[in-house]
């Protein structure tokens, strides 16, 4: 076993969760933490001035913009900090990046999709390829085991072949995908990859360079942080984009170039809370004392936490004739993320999440802008599926509470 997580010094940093509701929405945005809040709040009213002037507190601005490019570069891995782009959301970002590789794009060239993913990672490049001539092929998920296969991968792709866009884990089934050995196959035959991870990054720690992946994208309200999100990309695909800014900022200006506008100051800022906070359940275990391998053993503790959950919850639904999982039925922590999706063949999903709203329990139902998934699956006749998303910082007697509700609903 890891060290176990300090979950009284977890939840502490958590305001929201000292109130009387059980947070179990936490796929569509987590609770924010305090220092979060707190650097934001420092940042807007102490240094909110313009960047790149003379005086002083613009130097200081100036700085501390500089140092969330650092902050988050250490957060995911990354090389270098002008790997990092930032903006708004992942889809935001998303299409930031196909408006920016249209230019390679040419009539006939292939992009490779799935069937599993978040709209955000299929939208743009059915735009891009229509635009542009292109062909879109998906990449389905196997209805038996509801698992990509990379057999299915190698029949789609040709030397025609530009992108493979897929999820890291899906916002529905929990399933965590082998990017670095799908990013491997596909540089194998000429290709890069485009990776939406907005459903692994709150659970699992990101490690781009050692994955070798070309594009990789997530949101931080997602992770613990504010309404801001972040596009990693290798320096040389980066530097070969064209500029999307104004005329004057040229290519070898990155990231500038792809952050329209300029990035959110203070959102940037506060992000770095979320690097710092990982580095500070890391070094609660005491297995490692360098940064970056204090990142990965609180990454550690939180997926043997959020193992824990899962199986709670799991366990329930397996023995429930009525229930079906939509997803991995296993809790283990290198399949699938603590993100469950399952509906109950006597009763719409609506209804019963409606029904758990009166417990002071906040789930979802719905199609989580996967609706490609849900279609293909026939579940859009039960309103989509009921969701539980849970974060290391969810307790089992919270789940222990949820499955209560739902022996009686169900």
């Amino acid at each position: 076993m890891l060290p176990a997580l300090d979950l009284d010094y977890v939840r502490a940093q958590f305001p929201a969760l000292a109130g009387d509701w059980v947070f179990f929405d936490n796929a569509g945005g987590s609770q924010t933490l305090v220092t979060v809040a707190e650097r934001i709040s420092d940042y807007l009213l102490t240094s909110n001035v313009q960047l790149g002037a003379s005086y002083a507190v613009s130097q200081q601005s100036g700085a501390r913009v500089r140092d969330a490019h650092l902050s988050i570069a250490e957060l995911i891995g990354a090389a270098r900090p002008d790997e990092i782009v930032m903006g708004p959301s992942t889809t935001a970002l998303m299409y930031t990046l196909a408006a920016a590789l249209a230019e390679e794009i040419a009539p006939g060239d292939e992009i490779v999709v799935t069937d599993t993913d978040h709209e955000a990672n299929i939208g743009p490049w059915l735009k891009l390829a229509e635009q542009k001539g292109a062909v879109v092929k998906t990449w389905a998920v196997r209805p038996e085991t509801l698992e990509l296969e990379l057999a299915d991968l190698d029949a789609l792709m040709t030397p025609r072949t530009k992108l493979v866009c897929f999820t890291h884990a899906s916002n529905i089934l929990g399933t965590i995908n082998p990017v670095a050995e799908i990013t491997r196959f596909v540089h194998e035959r000429g290709a890069r990859v485009v990776v939406d991870a907005v459903a692994l990054a709150p659970h699992r720690a990101v490690e781009v360079a050692a994955w070798d992946v070309d594009f990789y994208i997530f949101s931080f309200y997602k992770v613990y942080g504010p309404h801001h999100a972040v596009l990693y990309g290798k320096y040389d695909h980066l530097l070969a984009l064209p500029s999307l800014n104004h005329f004057f900022i040229g290519r070898d200006v990155v990231p500038y170039k792809l952050q329209q506008g300029n990035v959110n100051y203070e959102l940037s800022v506060g992000c770095t809370a979320i690097t710092d906070y990982m580095v500070e359940l890391g070094g609660r275990t005491g297995s490692r004392t360098d940064r970056r391998g204090q990142i990965l053993a609180g990454f550690d503790a939180i997926a043997q936490q959020e193992e824990q959950l899962a199986e709670r919850l799991l366990s329930f639904l397996r023995g429930r004739n009525s229930v079906r999982i939509i997803g991995n039925p296993s809790a283990d922590r290198g399949r699938r993320v603590p993100t469950i999706s399952f509906i109950a063949e006597n009763h719409r999903s609506d209804e019963v999440v409606t029904r758990v709203d009166e417990h002071r329990i906040g789930i979802r139902y719905g199609d989580f802008y996967a609706r490609r998934l849900i279609e293909k699956l026939d579940l859009t006749r039960h309103a989509g599926v009921i969701r539980v998303s849970m974060v290391h910082y969810n307790t089992v007697a919270e789940v222990d509470r949820l499955v209560e509700a739902l022996d009686r609903i169900l």
